[in-house]
């Protein structure tokens, strides 16, 4: 069992090459200033497949296992949580190990005030963690 906290990243895209196709075109016909996943955008950058080499780094920083997962990648538990919590994509849970609780800690419009800022976003999702009582530590 990990005594690290957990942090899941979660997308509003599905992982299938149906689903990368899907969100390209929910991407290239959005209207501006709107995204079909504000996390793809910080993560992966516009339309790139892999994670930008900012985010790798600032990953890096982040103290805990960090859990990239597409819609269609997501278990039940937190399947059944975003549901119950009546949550719309895409989101960040975390919780302090695997036995504690899953907890909301940015949504989509807390992403998207880190207007692309990987610093930013680092600071408000300590912020967050605290709130909720995970012990996340950020790196300098």
């Amino acid at each position: 069992m990990s005594s690290k906290p957990i942090v899941y990243i979660l997308y509003n895209a599905d992982a299938s090459v149906a689903g990368k196709l899907g969100y390209a075109y929910r991407k290239i016909t959005a209207s501006a200033g709107q995204s079909p996943c504000v996390a793809c955008d910080l993560f992966h950058g516009e339309l790139a497949p892999t994670e930008t080499e900012e985010w790798t780094a600032t990953k890096k920083k982040i103290g805990a296992e960090v859990k990239q997962l597409h819609r269609d990648e997501i278990d039940q538990e937190i399947k059944d949580f975003v549901t119950l919590q009546k949550l719309r994509y895409p989101l960040i849970l975390g919780r302090s190990d695997e036995s504690g609780s899953l907890e909301l800690l940015m949504e989509a419009k807390d992403v998207q005030g880190c207007n692309k800022d990987h610093g930013e976003f680092l600071v408000e999702l300590a912020a967050k963690a605290a709130e909720k009582g995970i012990p996340l530590e950020i790196a300098k």
